[in-house]
């Protein structure tokens, strides 16, 4: 889990999805329920290795020892959606351009490519409510959230649920390249086409496969990737 979870920060980083020093990936322990790893709050993201991930609690208290200090405000979000769905095994929070900008839009994701099909209903919206997720508005997040694997937050950025970790970060990677589609698209400043419903319904339970683990084939090739560029990250 360690080095799953640290090769998901490096590969942020190496696509600039990450914001300096801000925003998470967590992942549950195996076999430690309510203990969670996240990264060392003051490390850039092409920093993470297995060894210095932080293993906190619910509360973001450091168990164990470690170097390092984690965010506890930027935790609760995370926080929320573990605790409200125990088959997020990985919560993947990012500040992509993108992704905030098609937030922004009032109609958010647009179904105009087969990477925002697959995300035809079952992403959710929360508006912006400030910096510091309360306990309300954690409990309105969760709602918001239901049972969907994917959240746009209006203005701030998305939320990703995974199984695995290989799986946030395949359905981040989707999210983001439809995002920056639509995007493109609209700065064609020509009329857009949208798919038939009954296709966009199609597509979509194609693309979700009958609710089959993403990522499966896509990470070992991730994986080795890393391990040419900087194999560091397993340490």
């Amino acid at each position: 889990m360690r080095v799953d979870l640290a090769a998901a920060y490096r590969l942020v980083a190496l696509e600039g999805w990450d914001d300096l020093i801000y925003s998470h990936i967590s992942a549950s322990v195996p076999k430690e329920p309510g203990h969670f790893l996240i990264n060392p709050f003051g490390l850039g993201f092409d920093e993470v290795t297995a060894s210095n991930l932080v293993k906190i609690n619910s509360a973001a208290e450091i168990i164990g020892s470690s170097l390092h200090s984690v965010n506890v405000t930027g935790f609760a979000l995370h926080a929320a959606v573990h605790a409200a769905r125990p088959d997020a095994v990985c919560v993947l929070h990012l500040h992509e351009t993108s992704t905030i900008a098609v937030s922004a839009q009032e109609g958010g994701l647009l179904p105009l490519s087969q990477h925002a099909l697959r995300f035809a209903g079952e992403l959710a919206y929360h508006d912006y409510e400030g910096l510091a997720l309360t306990p309300r508005e954690g409990e309105s997040l969760v709602r918001a959230l239901g049972t969907k694997a994917a959240m746009l937050l209006r203005n701030h950025g998305l939320v990703v649920l995974g199984r695995t970790v290989a799986e946030a970060y395949v359905l981040a990677a989707t999210m983001i390249k439809a995002c920056r589609i639509q995007l493109a698209a609209q700065s064609g400043n020509a009329a857009l086409h949208r798919p038939r419903d009954d296709v966009i319904a199609l597509a979509a339970e194609q693309l979700r496969d009958g609710g089959a683990v993403e990522g499966i084939a896509e990470w070992p090739a991730l994986l080795r990737r890393l391990d040419r560029i900087s194999p560091e990250f397993r340490t």
